[in-house]
């Protein structure tokens, strides 16, 4: 959820009309692969390596913890976070989950 509202508000930011995508496909070893793609504002290509730390944001009214809080909860259920340039407008972020539940 947290992906999808970062991406319509990205969209709004930019002040032209634009398209969220998300789509989920398996991969070759039964991996979940998820990507929540927009055509908004980007990301800020000096601060990529920060976008998932604690605390940061681009936003005046935002906390800087979604995406963090969003990679902890995809790490803890032994997947991956990360984000892309979704060329030629916006960005991308995908999420693979593994096929079985880890235990812990």
């Amino acid at each position: 959820m947290n992906l999808a509202f970062n991406a319509i508000d990205a969209i709004k930011d930019s002040n032209t009309p634009g398209t969220l995508t998300i789509e989920s496909q398996l991969d070759s070893g039964g991996a979940l692969l998820v990507s929540v793609s927009d055509t908004g504002v980007g990301l800020p290509r000096d601060q990529m390596g920060k976008i998932f730390d604690a605390f940061f944001t681009t936003k005046s009214q935002r906390t800087g913890m979604g995406l963090s809080i969003s990679r902890s909860i995809v790490e803890s259920h032994g997947g991956r976070l990360w984000a892309a340039d979704n060329s030629p407008r916006g960005a991308i972020f995908y999420l693979t989950l593994p096929p079985y539940a880890q235990t812990h």
